[in-house]
């Protein structure tokens, strides 16, 4: 994605980018554990949110992909179109059935 130079076969001095961040992770990780926060609890949470902002990334994906202006030719064809909608509906359904249940 960034083009940096990349993977665990590289030495440090040819990839730092891809270093710097694998330690900034691994930085932030061991942070967390020093405080209060339960790391399943925030795992769960994490999970919730992700549901949640599924459904309208979901649905701007397909409007995307139907939009010619968007696309041009490689617009998505309509069988496609509608599958995406279905899966969309699927999914706030079930955002929706999360918090009823």
């Amino acid at each position: 994605m960034f083009r940096w130079p990349e993977g665990l076969d590289r030495r440090p001095g040819e990839a730092k980018a891809f270093y710097a961040t694998i330690a900034a992770a691994t930085l932030g990780s061991v942070a967390l554990s020093f405080t209060a926060l339960d790391p399943i609890r925030a795992l769960y949470w994490t999970a919730v949110i992700n549901g949640i902002l599924a459904v309208p990334l979901m649905a701007i994906m397909v409007m995307m992909a139907s939009s010619p202006r968007v696309m041009g030719r490689l617009t998505a064809p309509r069988w496609m179109v509608v599958v995406g909608w279905l899966a969309v509906l699927i999914m706030a359904l079930a955002t929706i059935g999360f918090f009823v249940l």
